[in-house]
Parts: C-alpha cells; structure tokens; sequence
C-alpha cells in the first residue's frame, strides 16, 4: 500500500475542518470568529478551494446521558440552521464538502447516508454533502474520508493505542485496509450487502476527525491528517481524561502535498 503524491501542478488548498458540535455550551464561538475572519484577509487562504468537513457538524440530541444539560440549542433542525448560517461566512470560493458523524441526524450505524434532504435545504447550494465514509476524486487526489468511530475500538483492542495519537488508530486501519474489522462493539455496523468499510482503493490523502485531535502525518506515502474540533473539553470528556486539542485546521497543497496546520486557539 503506497500512493506516494507526486507534484501535479495543481495550486488548490484542501482545508479540513471537523467536529463543529454546534448548538453545545462548549463550542467555541471566538475561535470560529477568527477562522472566519482569516479565510477573508490572510492571503494565504486565497488558494483553499476546498474545505472538508469530515462528521460531529452539530451537537445532536440525545448522543449520550445528561446532554441536554450541555446544550445551547435542544432541536437539531435549529443546530442545523444554525451551522448553516455560520457557513455563511465562508468566502464563495471555496467548496464545501459535509460528511456525517455519530452526533448528526442521520442512522448510527455505519455507513452513515449523507445528511437529508430537508436538512441540505438549509444550506446555500455550493454545499456537496456526502455519506461516511466516502471516497472523493479532488484535483486528481484521491481522499478517503471517515469521522471515525472506529477509533473507541481500535484503541479499545490494540495495545498502544491511545485518544491522543489518532494517527497511530489511522495506520492500523490502512495495515489492515479497514475502517471498522470489529463487530459488536461501540461502532455500530449495518447489515449491507456490500462491506463500505473495507479501504478497496488505496488514498493519497485520508481524513477522520471525531477524537477532537489534530494531527498530520504520512504513512507509505499516505497523507494522514485528523482534523482538530471546535468544542472545548466536555465533562464526557473530562470524565475519561481525554483532553482536547481544538480550533485547528489541517491543511494540504494538493499540488505539492506539503501540509501544514492552521492555528486559532489563541
């Protein structure tokens, strides 16, 4: 497995941007601000054209026990309408690309059909919304995207493996060409005919979010990148001492592959 990214001449920025978790009492609104306001001034946000928004878009209702007390918003449809409100301010040049996640309205189990129609409605139409995980063709880069899930488990299974290196989860799925070999444990599968899962197509870049890290690296010429969230520490969180790394965004040249991380915590 190697899809080494030779230069292809292309001048296009694919920027990652995951778990927004809109409408919880931890998002945080004055690290998205300042994204905002970067992607109008700094000139280097003038070359993304793509952004990805691999899955956790909005907060959700009911994902897990005692939530309602940590939320802003308690309707997902007006978490979406807000998200899509926010979006907004996302310079028109850049395309879109929203994936779901275990925290959005569509089925648990996966793989996860993109958002539904009434919901896309909310958006401007430069928006592509796609299911979890999916394969996408960009500027003759091949990305898998997948929230992640998978991680509680592989990390659950594998010695070594821990919520704060990500990337280490995301090379034992590409070792193992499987974004989710575990039955019955937290990632809830569905009873397809044909397995979603299985990493049939070697990828120049792939993406997960969902552990609320940020991380890029490389595996057999692979470009690895989580991609961050915009929540501080929940009490979930907390509870399991794992400790966030928020309002980051990865970024790749598609042209030349180099990557490199967008900082807004501060």
């Amino acid at each position: 497995m190697n899809s080494a990214m030779t230069p292809n001449g292309s001048g296009a920025v694919m920027a990652f941007v995951s778990d927004i978790h809109v409408g919880s009492d931890t998002f945080l609104p004055e690290e998205w601000k300042r994204f905002m306001e970067w992607l109008r001034k700094d000139p280097v946000a003038k070359d993304i054209r793509y952004m990805m928004m691999p899955g956790d878009l909005v907060d959700g209702i009911g994902i897990y026990p005692g939530q309602e007390d940590e939320l802003l918003i308690e309707d997902v449809f007006a978490q979406y309408a807000e998200l899509a409100e926010m979006v907004k301010a996302i310079p028109d040049w850049i395309k879109i690309i929203m994936m779901p996640g275990n925290h959005d309205a569509v089925r648990l189990a996966e793989p996860q059909p993109a958002l539904a129609k009434e919901v896309q409605a909310m958006f401007d139409s430069n928006i592509m919304f796609v299911g979890n995980p999916c394969y996408l063709d960009v500027e003759g880069r091949v990305v898998l995207a997948y929230h992640g899930r998978s991680m509680d488990d592989y990390i659950k299974n594998i010695s070594g493996l821990d919520y704060a290196h990500p990337l280490e989860a995301m090379r034992e799925m590409l070792r193992r060409r499987h974004l989710a070999p575990v039955y019955g444990e937290r990632t809830a599968l569905a009873p397809e005919k044909k397995d979603y899962l299985v990493i049939d197509q070697v990828p120049n870049i792939f993406v997960t979010g969902h552990v609320h890290k940020c991380g890029i690296a490389e595996y057999r010429g692979i470009k690895l990148i989580n991609a961050s969230a915009w929540q501080s520490q929940t009490e979930f969180q907390r509870m399991h001492n794992q400790v966030p790394d928020p309002a980051k965004v990865p970024m790749i040249d598609l042209g030349s592959g180099e990557m490199w991380v967008e900082d807004f915590s501060h």
